[in-house]
């Protein structure tokens, strides 16, 4: 299994992130990842991620405060 994010713009669209798209062996690794990279992601116009286990979506989640 991967897991990886998907980041989306607030209109909804998908945003590639200048890292790329990274991915994790385990879902606490991605969100251990998550709550590390949050601000850098809000920085580079990511609002919302969906975390995906191998392309199937498990959640989603806005990175805005409030």
């Amino acid at each position: 299994m991967v897991w990886t994010w998907r980041y989306e713009a607030a209109d909804g669209t998908v945003v590639t992130p200048a890292g790329g798209v990274e991915e994790f062996p385990s879902q606490g690794d991605a969100e251990s990842w998550i709550g590390e990279e949050y601000k850098r992601l809000l920085e580079e116009g990511v609002d919302r991620v969906v975390l995906l286990e191998d392309e199937q979506e498990i959640y989603p989640m806005s990175l805005q405060e409030g």
